[in-house]
């Protein structure tokens, strides 16, 4: 008789007496303690989603696999200021374990939003990150963020131009003046353009509508055209490479998707590398290091990019010592 005494209980009373057996059990099954890590970048961009994809195959890597032990929530402002401060402020919210973050702009938002908690906010492809405001000093300590930097050695980028095209008097470069990492890139430029006798010509612009109206501003006026790590002219950059083509004005990029886009070469970064390189630095504080005792970071791996479809449709020649050290090269 007392053996069937559970059958007579009330079947509400019943129920919850199975649910507190099964779910000891079910605690048992856990595969451990996940991560969420929020994802952005300021809108779709070759460089932005070889970072991002660079940052997720770091961790992989590293043993932290995505529906396993960790989950990114990914969101895109697509250049828009308002959504990247909801994206931020969601983040915060959310009480995401880190947050990933590539461009200027949107990095400044997920600090601003993180401040007060103890999420780390790491950066990526951040030109100088000390000048832009998202860190004190390449140190920063205090400060709940680290990151890397894809600084361009100018020297060697000016250089790289005088190789394949020797005599060149001027050099126009288009860029958003709104753009902290531009400003200082541009500043590197004159300076290394005046000790040589180069003079720069400039073209601002505020959108990526105002890319062609820019390029076009500078036909009959330069020898060549660069155009460095801008996110708005870079998104604009098939305008750019349309006024070079059809004006014969030889064209220089700053990283290797823009090599393919069309740009004769470069010295710089693949942007995948940089972002391993972020998710590197990731996988230390996922496992107990604090991102303020972490420095900030200058990319670690530059590489000849070269196009030479490009170049034959500008009418140069890149010199056989220049495409011996290519890691990219580019024909079609």
């Amino acid at each position: 008789m007392r053996s069937r005494w559970l059958f007579r209980l009330p079947a509400v009373v019943f129920a919850l007496l199975v649910i507190a057996l099964i779910i000891p059990f079910a605690g048992g099954c856990s595969t451990g303690m996940e991560y969420t890590i929020g994802l952005t970048q300021f809108g779709t961009h070759p460089a932005a989603d070889a970072g991002r994809e660079g940052f997720i195959d770091a961790l992989a890597d590293a043993g932290y696999i995505e529906g396993e032990n960790v989950e990114y929530d990914f969101q895109n402002p697509e250049f828009d200021p308002t959504a990247e401060q909801t994206i931020a402020r969601k983040f915060a919210d959310d009480k995401v374990d880190l947050i990933f973050s590539f461009g200027t702009n949107i990095s400044i938002q997920c600090i601003n939003a993180a401040e007060g908690t103890d999420i780390p906010v790491i950066f990526c492809g951040i030109t100088d990150p000390v000048s832009s405001g998202l860190i004190s000093s390449w140190e920063h300590p205090g400060e709940n963020v680290t990151g890397t930097s894809d600084m361009i050695e100018m020297d060697s980028t000016v250089d790289l131009i005088l190789d394949i095209v020797p005599d060149v008097a001027t050099i126009g470069t288009i860029y958003n003046a709104g753009e902290s990492n531009s400003v200082v890139l541009v500043e590197d430029l004159n300076e290394v353009c005046d000790s040589l006798g180069i003079e720069v010509v400039e073209a601002t612009v505020s959108t990526s509508a105002d890319v062609l109206t820019a390029a076009q501003s500078l036909v009959g006026r330069v020898d060549v055209i660069w155009v460095g790590t801008d996110n708005t002219v870079v998104s604009g950059l098939e305008a750019v490479i349309g006024v070079c083509e059809e004006n014969g004005i030889p064209f220089f990029a700053s990283d290797d998707p823009s090599i393919e886009r069309g740009g004769i070469a470069c010295l710089g970064f693949d942007y995948y590398d940089i972002g391993y390189q972020t998710g590197e630095m990731a996988v230390r504080i996922l496992e107990g290091e604090s991102a303020e005792d972490i420095p900030a970071e200058l990319g670690k791996v530059f590489s000849y990019s070269v196009n030479t479809a490009a170049a034959d449709r500008y009418g140069v020649t890149i010199p056989q010592a220049i495409l011996d050290k290519a890691t990219s090269i580019y024909d079609e």
